[in-house]
């Protein structure tokens, strides 16, 4: 279900007021059930895939709490792993791994072996589409068609409560009920954030009593977040699509706005989402963990990181980073491992060379800011980290290097060549011909003002106030009659629904 749609208005109101009608008792089967319907508006046969995962990974918790350490309890915490994995490898990168297979057996001249690798691997994906009521096919693309919504984050929750059980932080969760609702809990269930267990699963125990601030904080959060989405992810997208869709065709200008706006409807559209989601959780009693703080302000791609899609940073930081070595080993094993980190999270968002690429570039930017501290360390150089302008090219720079790198996650259903024929327009001749969009001057313009008044409230930090009731009034039907004004009503979904 599109959160940017007239059924989940209604949805959500009928969903929140039942929700306060029930007695305490009833409510987790409430919101399982909703969840349950939620999910299964995309695709009924998803929600099979959820099922399984979730009974083993409910009783892999039972059993580690019971099992002492060191008596088979690594088992047990590896065959919750490889469940999940192997569940989220096979629909999410069966196809790629076995193209790329085939492709490195074709170069080294292995006919044979490529051409039965490709027929064992049609036929097991063949068995697979009958499940679903997919015709049977020669292709590794239908996969996509079958991938199931979300899940990427409902894996990765998943997997961070047995490994926190497995580390002595998180004690089982006994109420299979329960468990299920902190796997499929509907405001974050496609898109995050990806929760811990430590921050969600008590609160679905917690008795929360109806408050009037909750409602309107999570109201005017999530007015806000369908503001960011409608009015200027949609229709930064449409700038977007026409310099993408055809990109050989476009000169530098063209490319160069069609990418800053890229980076502006990613961030309006993730964040929207984040936005809704928690806010629609807040109208309820429940405080999920912040997403974004600002990230196109930061002063470095590892401040960047901080900022940005911070329950994933902070998972792979937690749950990879860290059991690498993290900072205890030597630089150069330290710096390895921040490139595995963002080589692996590149892969997390798809099966794509251009996302391996997108990861890749930022651990190598992570790499060359370490390298450069430590030569400045040597030689005695200080950086004027107080001046203001330093600060301000420190800003812009950033953004700029981030900025370069959506080029690659923009392109990820093209040829990586397509991204590096699109970055040498941008980079050499920028301005090598008229600006070609799918707006007349005035829209543009109002594109300009819209991205500015993100800006400021992203820059001031500016919190929509909700205390003052009054005010509440007057704000909060102000954005929604706004957002309906202005809004780009389509079916275009949540760009991060596909991971």
């Amino acid at each position: 279900m599109l959160f940017n749609s007239l059924q989940f208005l209604l949805f959500f109101i009928v969903v929140t007021l039942a929700y306060y009608s029930l007695p305490w008792r009833g409510r987790w089967v409430l919101l399982l059930l909703a969840s349950c319907y939620f999910y299964m508006v995309f695709k009924p046969a998803y929600i099979l895939i959820l099922f399984l995962t979730i009974v083993i990974d409910y009783y892999a918790g039972i059993w580690l709490e019971r099992t002492k350490p060191g008596s088979g309890r690594k088992w047990l915490l590896i065959v919750s792993l490889i469940s999940n994995i192997g569940i989220l490898a096979f629909f999410k990168y069966f196809g790629f791994f076995t193209d790329s297979l085939v492709w490195l057996l074709d170069q080294a001249k292995f006919d044979g072996p490529a051409q039965l690798v490709n027929q064992k691997a049609i036929g097991l994906l063949n068995k697979v589409l009958t499940l679903f009521g997919q015709p049977n096919t020669t292709s590794f693309s239908i996969v996509d068609s079958i991938l199931p919504i979300g899940l990427s984050f409902h894996t990765f929750q998943a997997m961070s409560y047995t490994i926190e059980v497995y580390r002595g932080n998180q004690k089982a969760e006994h109420h299979f009920g329960i468990y299920a609702l902190y796997v499929m809990f509907y405001p974050q269930l496609v898109a995050g954030p990806i929760e811990r267990p430590q921050n969600v699963l008590h609160q679905f125990h917690t008795h929360f009593h109806f408050s009037f601030e909750n409602l309107k904080a999570g109201l005017m959060q999530m007015a806000f977040g369908f503001f960011k989405k409608v009015v200027i992810a949609d229709r930064m997208a449409e700038i977007v699509s026409h310099a993408y869709n055809n990109p050989t065709q476009q000169n530098g200008l063209t490319l160069l706005v069609g990418t800053l706006a890229f980076t502006i409807q990613i961030y309006c559209d993730f964040s929207g989402y984040s936005d809704i989601a928690i806010g629609a959780a807040r109208t309820m009693g429940f405080t999920l963990m912040d997403n974004f703080r600002a990230p196109y302000f930061s002063r470095s791609i590892t401040e960047f990181w901080r900022r940005w899609h911070i329950s994933l940073s902070t998972w792979f930081r937690d749950y990879l980073y860290i059991p690498l070595g993290g900072n205890r080993v030597s630089p150069s094993r330290r710096y390895l491992n921040v490139f595995i980190v963002f080589l692996v999270s590149g892969l997390w968002h798809g099966a794509s060379w251009n996302y391996v690429i997108w990861g890749g570039l930022h651990g190598a930017y992570q790499l060359m800011a370490g390298w450069r501290d430590k030569a400045f360390s040597q030689f005695g150089i200080k950086l004027p980290e107080e001046n203001k302008a330093y600060q301000l090219l420190q800003t812009v720079l950033t953004f700029v290097l981030v900025m370069l790198t959506w080029v690659f996650f923009r392109n990820h259903k093209a040829p990586v060549g397509n991204a590096f024929h699109i970055l040498g327009k941008i980079i050499f001749s920028p301005f090598d011909g008229p600006l070609h969009t799918p707006f007349n001057s005035t829209e543009l313009w109002f594109c300009v003002l819209l991205v500015a008044i993100l800006f400021v409230k992203e820059k001031l930090y500016l919190t929509i106030p909700t205390r003052n009731t009054a005010l509440f009034f007057v704000l909060f039907p102000l954005i929604c009659f706004l957002s309906y004004l202005f809004g780009v009503f389509t079916s275009n979904q949540f760009i991060y629904f596909q991971f």
